[in-house]
């Protein structure tokens, strides 16, 4: 029996080379383009698994036969959330909230497939060194923020500010592979190469 065709519901460069990694390419990249605005009084972990299940629903809708993978990746500090930093002031703005102090990442991956949708919810800390005002500035000048939730992106240049981290690496770059792995086997989708 052939396998289904496996759909990313993203365009994440990042989240394409983290499912290389385990050996998985998808058939289609279909990004959702949904509202992502957070719901009254709603946890950051369910925000995420919220987004990652809506966004996974759309796609499935798209492809009726596919197995269709989602994620989002929130990141907060304290109570308050740092989406996608809109420009490099908001980026400095992240930056220095985020220096020298502990914050955390959440990041849900859904799995859709036969009219099935799964999904898990992974929570890494992240601590960052004290970031001085020049290294600050440098990396907004390299742009590596764009597009990233928290106005960085561990796998890049920030990665030197991460003094710690508990949980999953991959998670902070935006998608859990062990879960996202354990998700697919679940709904009988196998690699080529397993």
């Amino acid at each position: 029996m052939s396998r289904p065709e496996l759909v990313l519901a993203s365009s994440s460069p990042r989240r394409i080379e983290l499912l290389a990694q385990v050996g998985i390419v998808p058939d289609q990249i279909d990004p959702a383009d949904i509202d992502e605005t957070p719901q009254k009084s709603e946890t950051l972990a369910r925000l995420a698994e919220r987004l990652a299940r809506t966004k996974a629903q759309v796609v499935a809708e798209r492809h009726s036969d596919a197995c269709i993978v989602a994620a989002d990746t929130v990141v907060s500090v304290g109570r308050r959330l740092l989406e996608k930093a809109a420009d490099e002031a908001e980026a400095t703005r992240f930056l220095r909230l985020l220096s020298g102090r502990n914050h955390r990442v959440h990041t849900a991956v859904a799995v859709a497939h036969a009219g099935r949708l799964t999904a898990r919810v992974v929570e890494t800390r992240v601590a960052f060194k004290t970031l001085s005002d020049a290294e600050i500035a440098g990396y907004v000048a390299s742009g590596d923020w764009r597009g990233k939730a928290g106005g960085y992106g561990i796998q890049g240049p920030a990665g030197a500010f991460v003094r710690r981290i508990v949980g999953s690496h991959p998670a902070v770059m935006g998608l859990p592979l062990y879960e996202t792995v354990n998700l697919l086997a679940g709904v009988g989708w196998r690699s080529n190469h397993s």
